[in-house]
């Protein structure tokens, strides 16, 4: 069995290198990572992970939860008056074609971003509103 056990822990040299440069990683530059890896390639991470970190702060009763929270949703609301600027603003914003971001955009309350800093969403919350759009963020 032993021989079984070293043919399944051979790796090459890149796997090893690229492995130990996750390992080092802060958690500023994984996040960073994570978040290019979304955008770039659409490469998600697994929602397992999120389920493990919401499920800390339940066992304590102090409700005192919120504050800690590091990770937004950004959600369209409303578009107002000037649709196509907000259409055109989500389009930017998710890299959707043209009629998927009319899609969302009229299939109002949209999910624009999932899980970014509050930078982030503050930033996009910002474009959204400057084009005549409302968003919440959870």
């Amino acid at each position: 069995m032993s021989d079984e056990a070293t043919a399944v822990a051979e790796f090459s040299a890149e796997t090893k290198q690229l492995g130990d440069q996750i390992a080092e990683m802060t958690l500023k530059q994984a996040k960073e990572l994570s978040d290019y890896l979304k955008e770039a390639y659409g490469i998600e991470p697994a929602t397992g992970g999120g389920v493990v970190m919401a499920a800390g702060p339940a066992g304590g009763d102090a409700g005192g939860g919120e504050p800690e929270k590091t990770e937004f949703d950004v959600v369209l609301t409303g578009f107002g008056d000037k649709k196509l600027d907000v259409v055109k603003v989500v389009k930017n914003l998710t890299g959707a074609s043209l009629m998927e971001a009319k899609k969302m955009v009229e299939g109002v309350p949209a999910k624009l971003k999932e899980a970014v800093s509050k930078e982030e969403a503050e930033k996009v919350k910002a474009e959204v509103e400057a084009a005549g759009g409302s968003v919440e963020l959870k």
